[in-house]
């Protein structure tokens, strides 16, 4: 993959021309998503990894193939934040996901060891509201023993109250698994837009 590192915009104004389909990475602080987002890149630190929750606050913008953007999401649920901060990350993410000026596919990242806090719920809520094509990656997969994923697999589906259809991709940066599988689902979801665009373009 080529990938350049864009920008990160503080709100909506700040998103990158030329439009392109974005595909965003959201997930509970400390869910491992900046080490996914590198596993799916390619790349060993495209995406800044931080011991410290709550670090990603921006819409952080990738260029990937010249075909789309790769857009890292702020982490919700970090406790060491005030009111002020964890409201206006409420509004923020709420413009971005509501807003149907720009392509946009969403990955739903989740622990595999943790059952879907009340955020995750919301979270799952907003983007079923929202209409966006939606699947989950369940990270962190060799922190559990075998016998036990699928149980947490269908413990996390469940919980999230998520069409019975949404795709997921159980994932391990470590074990560096899972991120061929998402990036087909971005494949097809990139070449269904470019065969409706021929399509409406054939038909005027």
């Amino acid at each position: 993959m080529d990938v350049r590192f864009i920008t990160s915009a503080p709100d909506l104004r700040g998103r990158p021309e030329p439009v392109l389909p974005e595909f965003a990475f959201v997930g509970r602080s400390n869910c491992g998503k900046s080490s996914l987002i590198n596993l799916f890149l390619g790349r060993r630190a495209m995406a800044k990894t931080s011991g410290k929750p709550g670090k990603t606050r921006l819409l952080n913008y990738f260029l990937v193939d010249d075909a789309f953007y790769l857009v890292d999401l702020p982490g919700y649920g970090f406790a060491k934040v005030g009111r002020d901060m964890r409201e206006g990350w409420g509004r923020l993410m709420r413009s971005y996901l509501f807003a149907h000026d720009r392509p946009l596919a969403v990955f739903l990242l989740l622990d595999v060891r943790r059952t879907p806090s009340a955020e995750d719920r919301e979270m799952a809520a907003w983007l079923t509201e929202a209409g966006h094509p939606v699947a989950l990656a369940i990270t962190k997969i060799d922190k559990v023993g075998t016998t036990r994923r699928e149980a947490r697999y269908r413990d996390i589906v469940t919980s999230l109250a998520l069409p019975p259809e949404t795709p997921f991709f159980p994932t391990s940066a470590t074990e560096r698994t899972g991120a061929a599988g998402m990036r087909e689902w971005v494949a097809a979801l990139l070449e269904a837009a470019d065969d409706d665009g021929r399509t409406s373009s054939g038909s005027r």
